[in-house]
């Protein structure tokens, strides 16, 4: 039989990663979290002490008076809580064995076991937090640089929630006009009203346009940018991940092949997240194992978000790097010229004539020259745009950017409606729907479908 879940039932998780450290912390939230956190401590009693206090004493069993830890327990009264119920975090010592044995202690007093995501759902349905806001929560998370960071606290105070409101807000005073004139046509006349509905269409169109062009930058700020290392054997690109890991990651010799497998691996560019694959040398070669290495660079290439394509400029230009020039033309890339320490043989008119100067950078893994250059030109190719993260709002996820974007194209159909003679109520249609999708980014009017799929994602304990 399915279980009942109700928001009046006090719910408990572990908050921290399984595993060794100086402290864990095992969650409460509910009408009875108090007196849950209470049967199993000894020392201060826990109803009775104030508000956003901490307190000194012993997780006991209550069933024979064993001490179980020794603990610190914080108390937090609603309604000024991250939930806006009763919240109790019992700091314990870090361990698996005592963590999941506090938690045990706090079912077995009637507490329920939290569903993934369930902390951050309840403050979303309480009111404390939007839709956006507890997106961000995962965002922050999960942030991989200072960057994803700034964007993640910047929505968490709530600067997207702000700007869509402001213009759900906009839409909805023309949506009224609309209603005045339809009801109540000898106060309005129908060329006022359709010149409002238009003119407010294009600024909330406008400023929708402005908020997308965010939208690459911050996805690539939650994602990850997936950059493919591509180029012939023994051209360096090992020794180019291992200098961006700063750690010998991938096997490095002179030995043509010695890669015949994608590895990959995430590090921090200037802010901008790189998962890193290093790919076998792109060649004709007999060698099955080889092949398959060789298939999966290709494959590489295709699903890549950025090639760093590397050229060995101590040997003339070959037919493969001519080959690899031309495969990776309509893709976002940096053309590396490597093992500058050694006399150049490159051809580069021939190079010029094949790739935008400005694409290329010159660079010794060996001697680290041109790297900084190298780092300096990632960031600026996705973030030139973009002066400070921390006050520029952005979209960072895919539902975000869909919404967006369907909102976009509502109004753009308030738009042509309009040019084309259609009747209002009509039009009015389409302007009801934009409103519609910008309130399911905030959650106003997300169904309720959507908001079980979303915080299903979260971790268990946030």
């Amino acid at each position: 039989m399915e279980q009942v879940i109700t928001a009046d039932e006090t719910i408990a998780a572990i908050s921290t990663p399984p595993g060794e450290g100086a402290i864990s912390i095992v969650r409460l939230s509910g009408l009875t979290a108090l007196e849950v956190a209470n049967s199993v401590f000894k020392g201060r009693d826990l109803t009775e002490v104030a508000s956003h206090t901490i307190n000194y004493g012993h997780i006991i069993d209550p069933d024979n008076d064993e001490t179980v830890d020794e603990v610190m327990v914080s108390v937090m009264r609603a309604p000024k809580t991250f939930t806006r119920e009763d919240v109790i975090e019992i700091n314990c010592h870090g361990g698996i064995v005592a963590t999941n044995r506090i938690l045990q202690l706090l079912l077995g007093q009637g507490a329920r076991l939290a569903e993934p995501g369930e902390f951050t759902k309840r403050a979303f349905l309480n009111g404390r937090i939007d839709l956006t806001q507890a997106e961000s929560v995962m965002d922050l998370i999960r942030a991989k640089t200072d960057r994803a960071m700034q964007v993640a606290v910047n929505q968490l105070d709530g600067n997207l929630n702000h700007l869509i409101t402001n213009l759900r807000q906009e839409i909805l005073e023309v949506l009224a006009q609309v209603e005045v004139n339809i009801d109540y046509p000898e106060y309005d006349t129908d060329e006022m009203t359709t010149q409002l509905l238009l003119e407010k269409a294009q600024v909330v169109k406008a400023a929708i346009a402005q908020l997308l062009q965010t939208a690459g930058q911050g996805k690539v700020l939650r994602e990850g940018l997936a950059t493919a290392i591509v180029g012939r054997p023994n051209v360096g690109k090992s020794s180019l991940l291992n200098h961006m890991l700063h750690e010998d990651k991938a096997i490095v010799t002179d030995v043509a092949g010695t890669t015949r497998d994608t590895l990959e691996e995430y590090v921090n560019v200037r802010g901008v997240p790189l998962k890193l694959i290093d790919t076998a040398g792109i060649h004709d070669t007999e060698d099955k194992v080889e092949k398959i290495g060789v298939e999966r660079s290709r494959a590489a290439i295709t699903q890549a978000d950025l090639i760093l394509l590397v050229l060995d400029q101590s040997r003339p230009l070959t037919q493969e790097d001519r080959d690899l020039l031309a495969a990776t033309a309509d893709k976002k890339r940096i053309v590396i010229l490597n093992k500058q320490d050694l006399p150049a043989q490159l051809d580069q008119q021939e190079l010029a004539a094949l790739v935008d100067a400005k694409d290329v950078l010159t660079t010794s893994a060996l001697t680290s020259e041109g790297m900084t250059a190298l780092d300096e030109r990632i960031a600026e190719l996705f973030f030139g745009g973009i002066e400070n993260s921390q006050t520029t709002v952005m979209v960072s996820n895919s539902r975000q950017i869909g919404l967006l974007r369907q909102a976009q194209h509502d109004l753009d159909g308030v738009i042509d409606g309009i040019r084309a003679g259609m009747p209002i109520d009509l039009v009015q249609i389409d302007m009801t729907s934009a409103w519609d999708n910008l309130g399911q980014i905030t959650g106003d009017a997300a169904p309720d479908e959507l908001i079980t799929q979303l915080f299903s994602q979260f971790c268990l304990g946030k």
